[in-house]
């Protein structure tokens, strides 16, 4: 197991938030410097005071590249600073070094929150390595050296939280988005394909009727016009909601009530629509379903069900429950019963979200069946 952590570790890619070089960079870089001049002048108990007081100003700016090469950085810093050590440990002096360099804590925080994971492998050994050698000069004991070490261990260990805060924020992000997507994929189809099937059936019907009734042709065309138009009003209305910066505009979205609409007398097949007289206001969700099932259940019936005289769509309201049912009474398309694509697919999957139960399937008396049920209550 702990193999697999390493390995897994190992191949972790660099985070893909880092953020450009912003103006308190500068000041935070400005700031050190000028502490670590002061330091360097104003303490009296500094070794080496010009050097040490050089390398923990110059080593300051190496901050402005944490984000973009964290790596390189404190392989940098923590080299220079493990040189330091050998030459103190060498000369037999004592630590070299401002107190002003415990800043190369946010490097070990950069390391592990940016980083990828053979750069935080190898720069926590670097940090290690470097922090050992830097203890043994002053002969601290052993409690020193558990402070100093848990010390980097809270940078390496606010890294990794901020890492994973945002690794999650960003896959619950990506996991809306795509719920956004199959949302809008199936609000697609159940419009375009339903004014489709509409214009494809009055078509048909115009060109049947075009050579023995060129005036009936004619209204057939108006209607197929109307039809074009309000499928490409639709469109457009989803379309401006996909671009970005566009203004979203939603018209309110249709219901129960607007069943009537899909109501038609000619051509064939008819279409009835039944409705309960005196149906209780439902949650916007379930409205909106239900016009959408059996707007789909209808394309359907349109698009695969040969020969039908009569499609019926059914809705009755019963005890915390509504339900809904669209039958045909055409042949079954072979293709249909084997293929159900995405109309059924996205009925599916409204229906389960809303904690519902969908059925569809040839009828035992000849034709197609939906038969949806959903709560008239929607689940927290």
């Amino acid at each position: 197991m702990t193999t697999n952590a390493l390995r897994s570790l190992w191949a972790e890619p660099r985070a893909t938030d880092a953020p450009e070089r912003v103006p308190r960079d500068w000041l935070l870089v400005g700031t050190l410097m000028v502490t670590a001049l002061l330091e360097g002048l104003l303490r009296d108990d500094v070794a080496w005071r010009p050097f040490a007081t050089i390398v923990a100003a110059g080593l300051a700016p190496v901050l402005l590249w944490r984000r973009t090469h964290p790596l390189a950085c404190v392989v940098v810093a923590f080299g220079t600073a493990m040189a330091l050590g050998l030459a103190s440990l060498l000369g037999g002096a004592p630590s070299v070094g401002l107190d002003t360099m415990i800043y190369v804590l946010v490097l070990v925080y950069a390391l592990v929150r940016w980083g990828s994971g053979h750069e935080i492998v190898i720069g926590l050994a670097v940090v290690a390595l470097t922090a050992g050698i830097g203890m043994v000069p002053d002969h601290i004991g052993p409690t020193e050296i558990f402070g100093g070490f848990a010390i980097l261990a809270a940078a390496a260990t606010g890294g990794a939280a901020f890492r994973y805060r945002a690794e999650s924020r960003r896959r619950e992000s990506d996991r809306i988005r795509g719920q956004e997507r199959v949302g809008l994929a199936r609000e697609l189809h159940d419009i375009v394909a339903h004014h489709v099937s509409a214009i494809a059936v009055q078509a048909q019907a115009g060109l049947a009727m075009a050579g023995s009734r060129p005036e009936a042709a004619l209204e057939v065309l108006a209607a197929i016009e109307g039809e074009a138009s309000r499928t490409l009003a639709e469109m457009r209305a989803m379309v401006g909601v996909l671009r970005d910066g566009a203004p979203a505009g939603y018209a309110p979205q249709p219901g129960v009530a607007d069943l009537v609409s899909l109501a038609r007398s000619t051509p064939v097949p008819v279409v009835d629509v039944e409705l309960p007289d005196d149906l209780d206001e439902l949650p916007p969700q379930i409205d909106t379903a239900v016009y959408r099932l059996a707007q789909e259940a209808l394309t359907n019936a349109l698009r695969h069900a040969r020969n039908a005289s009569r499609v019926k769509i059914q809705v009755v309201d019963g005890a915390g429950t509504l339900r809904l049912r669209v039958t045909d009474d055409g042949q079954i398309d072979p293709a249909r019963s084997v293929n159900h694509g995405f109309g059924l697919l996205g009925m599916a999957e409204r229906v389960q979200l809303l904690g519902g139960t969908l059925r569809a399937g040839p009828s035992p008396e000849g034709g197609w069946t939906v038969d949806a049920e959903l709560p008239t209550k929607v689940r927290r």
